[in-house]
């Protein structure tokens, strides 16, 4: 009896159940086949290689060789301009020449800036006022008017500066026959500020040899498309008193051309050197950068 009331009292048996997991052969297999993949996968991980060839590191390496190439332009600019300026100072120093009865109109580029000797006598009634003009400081005019030669043809001649003040009673002297010495040139460049001439209105802003001939006559009229500066040769105290008569003021025996490549060829090379050091600059922060690149997780 006490036995049968023990073994009610006793608590029942549970069954210890095992993983169903650690039986199955195919789950078994599953599970190594994916930790053989990420094993290998781990191994055979390379790091990502950055392209060189970034929109930046394309722009940095063109600008240098472009800078590089202008540079070297300018440079051959500046020998040519150098070379012309002496060409033409040479010319200046030639003794004067005397212009034919009938100039070649297609040689006269050959003969710009050398000295020429005319003798005739101004023509009054076609002066033109050439301007505005400035000349040290002061604003006014270019005085130019037909010289009739004596052979009976007309050339015309830049008698020089004058100021406003003077643009209508400017000094109309040497009716007579008088000799000067002038610099042959060719018509202005023209640029797109430069307004048309109002040959009409008596205004002209731009020397435009062949509009100023047919406006002194033409060839009707034995008038030549041929330019001449005057040259004053005469001292400082010579110039002031001319300005303040109001008798016109020629030019200087010298060469008025511009030179600026120097400067252009300082700036580009400055420019190709600094973007060519901005880029080595990037190329080592790149590299540095690819150094120190954290792994991935």
């Amino acid at each position: 009896m006490f036995s049968a009331w023990r073994g009610a009292l006793s608590p029942p048996r549970i069954p210890i159940l095992k993983p169903k997991i650690w039986s199955n052969p195919g789950l078994i297999r599953r599970f190594n086949h994916t930790e053989g993949t990420q094993a290998s996968s781990a191994n055979t991980y390379r790091a990502r290689k950055d392209s060189w060839y970034t929109p930046t590191i394309l722009v940095l390496g063109f600008i240098p060789i472009f800078t590089f190439a202008l540079g070297t332009w300018q440079l051959q600019r500046l020998q040519w301009k150098t070379a012309l300026i002496e060409e033409l100072e040479e010319k200046l120093q030639r003794e004067p020449i005397i212009l034919p009865n009938r100039v070649n109109l297609s040689a006269i580029p050959e003969f710009v800036y050398r000295r020429v000797f005319l003798r005739g006598k101004w023509d009054h009634k076609h002066t033109m006022l050439l301007g505005p003009r400035t000349r040290e400081g002061a604003h006014g005019y270019h005085v130019v008017t037909p010289l009739v030669r004596s052979d009976g043809t007309t050339v015309l001649v830049d008698r020089g500066f004058i100021s406003k003040d003077f643009s209508e009673n400017y000094d109309r002297q040497e009716e007579g026959e008088i000799e000067i010495v002038g610099m042959l040139r060719t018509s202005h460049t023209r640029n797109n500020f430069t307004p048309d001439n109002r040959p009409e209105e008596g205004q002209w802003y731009w020397a435009d040899v062949d509009g100023m001939a047919d406006y002194a006559g033409g060839e009707s009229a034995n008038v030549q498309p041929v330019f001449v500066e005057e040259i004053f040769s005469g001292h400082a105290g010579d110039a002031t008193t001319r300005s303040h008569k109001g008798i016109p003021l020629g030019r200087a025996t010298t060469v008025d051309v511009r030179n600026a490549h120097l400067s252009y060829v300082i700036t580009w090379y400055s420019l190709s050197v600094f973007t060519t050091a901005m880029l080595a600059r990037l190329v080592v922060k790149r590299r540095a950068q690819k150094r120190v690149r954290p792994l991935p997780r």
